[in-house]
This record gives structure tokens, sequence and C-alpha cells, in this order.
């Protein structure tokens, strides 16, 4: 099949505000009596805001201390934090490979999808500057599963009009490139330390339409059998 489109997730492949959400979490947690260090927040990265909290509860031992309304005030008091350290967002914020990449598959016809989870992607994409340039943008509100779940990215591609064996997916989480791969897309995985990735890269600067073209005319790669 032709290659059409590339599917982004956003925070760690287009920008990063990882550490605006640990400070966010941090500070939540805390106001619970829980404390979060960075190896703990690794284990949030590229899960959903409402699964990212019920492992902070999980692991602070107050899952049960807290019904379904009281965690939606928790959720909205995290993201209420996140939105006032997004503030000074702006184009400077846009990781190194990004805006000549989108340059190029826009001049090369291929549609441009966003699948994130994070329910701030249109602000964010606003803030960066972006938003036109991307074909689709998945609603992450009406998701009803978060990764390693392919729906996200069966979605974009459902919203570009491409096969999933069309598209080739771009992630950082070892969620994403598990949703990418459960999809039938092509993944790319930034960064290290990620398992199944169809090809890895150390960091958004090694990304270009040249790499992505070399990449789709690699025949995909085939694990061998487990005895």
């Amino acid at each position: 099949m032709s290659f059409r489109a590339v599917i982004f997730d956003l925070d760690g492949v287009i920008t990063d505000t990882a550490h605006l959400h640990y400070q966010a979490w941090k500070e939540t947690a805390a106001a619970i009596g829980i404390t979060i260090d960075p190896s703990f927040n690794a284990r949030l990265k590229g899960i959903s805001r409402m699964a990212s909290l019920a492992l902070i509860l999980r692991h602070g031992g107050k899952e049960r201390a807290f019904d379904e309304a009281e965690r939606a005030r928790l959720a909205a008091r995290k993201n209420a934090r996140y939105g006032e350290l997004l503030a000074s967002l702006d184009s400077r914020a846009i990781l190194p490979g990004i805006p000549a990449l989108l340059d190029a598959l826009a001049q090369h016809g291929i549609a441009v999808g966003l699948a994130s989870v994070s329910l701030n992607a249109p602000f964010i994409l606003d803030a960066l500057g972006l938003r036109a340039r991307f074909d689709y943008c998945v609603d992450a509100s009406l998701l009803r599963h978060s990764k390693p779940d392919p729906e996200i990215f069966l979605t974009a591609c459902a919203g570009l009009g491409v096969a999933p064996e069309q598209a080739i997916g771009i992630e950082d989480a070892q969620a994403g490139i598990d949703a990418i791969n459960a999809s039938g897309m092509r993944s790319v995985g930034i960064g290290h330390d990620l398992q199944g990735a169809g090809l890895l890269l150390p960091d958004t600067g090694a990304l270009s339409w040249r790499c992505l073209q070399d990449f789709w005319s690699t025949p995909p790669r085939v694990d061998a059998p487990v005895n």
C-alpha cells in the first residue's frame, strides 16, 4: 500500500511538557498526602489523566479513599494547575526537526494527524502555532479506551480517510508504540528503551522526510517465533 499519512503523539514528539505534567501531579498528590518522584512519574507517560490519577492513588494506598466525584475534582485541580504552567508555552517549545518535517509532509501531500490522550491538545497546538498544520486531531474526550489500546490511532486513521496500513505513527512512550503496532500502522519510536518500534530514533532531531521515506520502503520487520 502507498504511504499516505503520519500520525503524531503530542507530548515528547511535537513538544515536551512532561515536566509541567509532573509539577502539576506532584502538587495535586501532595495535597492528599501522596509523594511522587520522577521515577514514578515515568509510569504516567502516555496514559490518560484519569488513568494517571488511578495509578497515583494506588501508589499512595488511597485508591478506595476517593469516589468518582472526588477523583474528578482532583483531576480538574491537576488540569487547572497544568493550564497555569502552560501559560508561557510558545513556538520555541516545538521540538527539533518537527517544523521541517511538517513542511515536507505538506509539500508531498501526506496527511497529518494527532493522536494525543491529552484533553489540552487543541490549546497546546494553538500555543505552538501548529493547529493549522494538522488535518485531523482526535478528540480524546470521545475515546473509550486509552493507550495501549489502538482506538486512538484507528480513530485518527478514520478521520484522515486512510487505512492503518497506509500510515506511520510516531510515539515516545511504550504504551503508544504498542497502540500503533496493534492498529496495523508502522511505528516510529522516539527515545530509548522502547520495545517493538519498527524504527527507533534517539530524538526528534533525527526525524526527517527522507528518514520516513526510507523506513516506508523497508519491508516491515517480522519477529521470529518464540519456541
